[in-house]
């Protein structure tokens, strides 16, 4: 069964590396501030809270970090009708 209206559409992506930039950075300073955590904890006498503390950063911030990436993609397609000459 099709639908009154088959009209075809091109789907284009708009992103550009500008508009990803500053994820690129936010994710760029969590990994630095987990491996600065890993490293300093790493001196003390229990090595495995280095460990639990770069992970449980990694974790706890990948869901906020991919839910940004993913909405900012999907507010960049866009869907323009084929115009037939």
């Amino acid at each position: 069964m099709t639908s009154g209206n088959d009209t075809p559409f091109h789907v284009r992506c708009t992103l550009t590396f500008g508009d990803i930039y500053v994820q690129i950075l936010a994710w760029m300073a969590v990994i630095f501030v987990s491996l600065a955590s890993g490293l300093a904890l790493m001196g003390s006498s229990r090595p495995l809270f280095a460990l639990v503390g770069v992970g449980l950063i990694l974790v706890l911030s990948l869901p906020f970090l991919l839910f940004a990436f993913v909405t900012t993609l999907l507010n960049h397609i866009r869907l323009d009708p084929v115009t037939t000459p």
